[in-house]
């Protein structure tokens, strides 16, 4: 095991999808691939989904070695840049040449479950779900073998319940900024944002609630370390006005009021802190990422984690200004390892 150390979200709209296989496909060029799901499909919880299909898109070289890139709960499908979705929410990972290099890999990503449709109930879902889902769309391309799982985030708790899973169809899991259980005070700041969703249902104000809602989230993202950077502390003519801080969480809240409906926010939240995965049964092996900074995966839960894995292939701990979002953040460092990990595939 080595360590290194170094110091140093773009939202975007959910199109209807393209149901289009990608066997047909040509070129570098993405492609949709819409799977319907089985109708005795069920939820761990005995649920069923609301929604008919579940979406990947394919981006890159056809008939390459096959990346998946899963991130937080507002990512999705659109990883990369596209011609119908202008940026996608990793560009600066996935690209012509980057780190993770279309002209080298096709790589596929995939909207979460469950949909963000009006009027549509929260539903209970888990990490070990998704994966089951991710496994529909991959039956679908041909069963192809994952050469690498890369997950940040939800991303990467969706990454160990898959290699959990299905050991056999993933080579190598690159988790960043997620371990195999969630920490009890990250589960308490999500607990307050569900009640935040609830209440604004409640009032007939879902907007307002998701807003507000990511107006809390992105403290738990951050360090109060930018934020002493970032913001001064002067106060407002009159109690009740907007602190400088104050007025950059609320236009951060406004942006992302109509990204999801709260019954989305609520299930996926849920999973986050519902997300459990036995170490010792993932053999598939892992590059492990965690930064010192972040709140919400503690560094010492990574450090457990490592421990607990029986084929740790390498741990990074990192500091960085960004806290949880460093993964978004820090480019350079980021595209560091995932070009060492992925150097050998071919």
């Amino acid at each position: 095991m080595r360590t290194m150390a170094f110091d140093t979200q773009t939202l975007s709209a959910e199109p209807l999808c393209r149901p289009v296989r990608p066997l047909a496909r040509n070129g570098n060029g993405a492609i949709d691939i819409a799977v319907r799901i089985p109708a005795d499909f069920r939820l761990l919880s005995g649920e069923r989904l609301g929604q008919r299909q579940v979406v990947g898109r394919l981006h890159g070289k056809a008939g390459a070695p096959l990346i998946v890139v899963a991130g937080g709960i507002s990512a999705g499908r659109f990883v990369h840049r596209t011609e119908t979705n202008g940026l996608g929410w990793w560009s600066g990972a996935v690209s012509i040449r980057g780190p993770i290099d279309l002209s080298r890999f096709q790589v596929l990503a995939f909207d979460y479950a469950p949909e963000a449709e009006d009027g549509a109930q929260s539903v209970t879902i888990t990490t070990h779900d998704q994966a089951r889902l991710l496994g529909l769309i991959l039956d679908e391309i041909g069963d192809p073998t994952v050469a690498a799982f890369i997950g940040c985030s939800y991303g990467g708790m969706i990454a160990l319940a898959f290699a959990e899973l299905f050991p056999a169809r993933v080579e190598q899991l690159i988790v960043v900024s997620a371990a195999h259980r969630a920490h009890p005070q990250a589960t308490a700041w999500r607990g307050i944002q569900r009640r935040i969703l609830k209440l604004a249902q409640e009032a007939g104000r879902p907007e307002d609630g998701v807003a507000l809602a990511r107006e809390l989230a992105m403290t738990t993202y951050r360090t109060a370390e930018e934020f002493a950077e970032r913001f001064v502390t002067e106060a407002p003519t009159s109690a009740g006005q907007a602190y400088p801080v104050c007025e950059y969480l609320t236009a951060r809240g406004k942006a992302y009021r109509t990204h999801t409906t709260p019954s989305r926010w609520l299930s996926l939240s849920d999973s986050i802190d519902r997300h459990n995965v036995t170490p010792e049964a993932i053999t598939t092996p892992v590059t492990l990422v965690g930064f010192t900074s972040d709140r919400l995966v503690p560094i010492d839960d990574i450090r457990e984690l490592a421990a607990r894995l029986p084929a740790l292939f390498r741990l990074v701990e990192a500091p960085s200004l960004y806290g949880h979002d460093a993964f978004l953040k820090e480019d350079e460092a980021v595209a560091a390892i995932l070009r060492t990990a992925l150097k050998d595939i071919d």
